[in-house]
């Protein structure tokens, strides 16, 4: 999963659509993206409210907007905030969000230089001890400015598939309930990863990431019963704790081959665009998620810059692509 979430560092001309008029546009299942900030069009930029107002237009009614901490390996414990989306920028794009009628949803990642989130690991107990501190440390400046701005639900982590057993968290979430007034959530690392999770009694949703092998790029029978099988997991837990369940990611790339690995990044491969298979999986996805009754489907990705994306791009980003429309139908 290297690169997979690589990240990058005009004001509304007609009034931004309102909340009333696109919650429920998808038949019950709200369906959003993953925002990235991009450095060709910062939050609180001319350029990254027309973004913004894309995203409503096209029909999304929630939106994930993306903090990122650093640390230098997986097993060295010094996270840091680093310099993408401070707690100001994060307020701005909040802001320019909620002005487009979007529901807002802050959800940090951690980036691990050539590695991902899920590896971080720690073989000494002081090691677990200043890792969460640190986390904790750059966590809560967020969760402030996102009960400030209006968000309605703060992520408090995102595949740190590691650190699911640890207790830890506990403390963590009770300190934030004293920081951010709205609902909580942490988003797992597929299936396997949620069913591992030790504290879902002490958050307001059961959420996780969703990137199984499909198959082969035609098989689309075999596409559903890979995406079932990640729902049913959902879905058990979810009626298992009485709390919602929601696809806090789904995603992939618009490139040919992208089903047999749908969390590769454009980094580890090339390849020929390919927008149909983004738009027919993405469609399949919305479609089982609907029927097993996910209460939310947020999609990876969408960029700042209202340019993003387009016909030539391979990466995850469904910008100025055929999969965009899935947002409107809901399907």
């Amino acid at each position: 999963m290297i690169g997979r979430r690589g990240f990058v560092q005009a004001a509304c001309a007609a009034p931004c659509l309102s909340a009333l008029s696109i919650v429920g546009r998808s038949g019950g299942m709200r369906v959003g993206v993953n925002l990235v900030e991009d450095a060709a069009a910062p939050f609180g930029s001319a350029a990254a409210l027309r973004s913004f107002r894309q995203l409503a237009e096209a029909g999304a009614s929630v939106v994930a907007l993306i903090p990122f901490f650093w640390q230098p390996g997986e097993n060295d414990p010094q996270l840091v905030p680093g310099s993408a989306l401070s707690p100001d920028g994060l307020r701005r794009g909040i802001a320019q969000a909620r002005e487009c009628g979007l529901d807002v949803v802050v959800k940090p990642h951690v980036w691990v230089p050539e590695r991902w989130a899920g590896a971080i690991s720690f073989a000494r107990e002081e090691d677990w001890a200043t890792w969460f501190a640190a986390y904790e440390a750059a966590l809560r400046p967020h969760a402030a400015a996102a009960a400030q701005a209006g968000a309605s639900t703060l992520c408090i982590g995102t595949e740190l598939r590691h650190t699911t057993r640890r207790p830890e968290w506990r403390g963590i979430i009770e300190r934030l309930r004293d920081v951010f007034p709205g609902r909580l959530t942490y988003v797992a690392h597929n299936a396997a990863g949620a069913e591992a999770v030790a504290f879902w009694d002490r958050l307001d949703m059961i959420a996780m990431t969703s990137y199984p092998v499909l198959g082969p790029g035609s098989d689309r029978g075999a596409w559903r019963a890979a995406m079932r099988a990640e729902l049913s997991v959902l879905r058990a837990l979810s009626e298992r704790h009485a709390k919602p369940a929601w696809l806090g990611e789904i995603g992939l790339r618009s490139v040919g081959g992208a089903t047999l690995r749908p969390w590769e990044s454009a980094e580890e491969r090339a390849g020929t665009p390919n927008l149909a298979v983004q738009r027919d999986v993405l469609s399949i996805w919305l479609d089982e998620a609907r029927a097993f009754g996910i209460e939310t489907a947020l999609i990876w990705r969408w960029l700042s810059d209202p340019d993003g994306g387009g016909k030539s791009d391979t990466d995850f980003t469904i910008q100025n692509k055929p999969a965009a429309r899935l947002l409107r139908r809901g399907r």
